[in-house]
């Protein structure tokens, strides 16, 4: 009689556990795409606390630090700045007095980086 569905797969009669290539194939493939998507952090002698967000790149030079200063504090003196025309009253004079501070900081910033690189 002939039969209309077809056998099934014929299984590796020398291999004592079928299932043992396929889980050594699954745990390669997992430590390949862990070496790839899940790289290691590098190990460094200055290694951050957990607690800490940001860091300064301890080989930045000065000239480069008191340029991004001086950035910093330009972008904050114009942030005070907008944020002062909408106010009035007291919180505007304590608004317009961190201004200054700013702008005190920034012309200080500013003043170092003259000495240090003069043009």
């Amino acid at each position: 009689m002939f039969k209309i569905t077809p056998n099934p797969p014929e299984t590796d009669s020398m291999s004592a556990h079928p299932g043992r290539k396929k889980k050594q194939q699954d745990e390669a493939a997992k430590r390949a795409l862990d070496y790839y998507l899940l790289p290691k952090p590098e190990k460094s002698e200055d290694a951050s606390k957990p607690d800490q967000l940001f860091t300064v790149a301890k080989n930045a030079d000065n000239e480069c630090l008191l340029a991004n200063l001086s950035e910093n504090l330009a972008s904050a003196d114009a942030m005070i700045s907008n944020l002062a025309f909408d106010l009035e009253g007291p919180r505007r004079h304590i608004a317009l007095g961190v201004q200054q501070l700013i702008e005190l900081s920034s012309l200080l910033a500013n003043r170092v980086l003259d000495n240090v690189d003069p043009r």
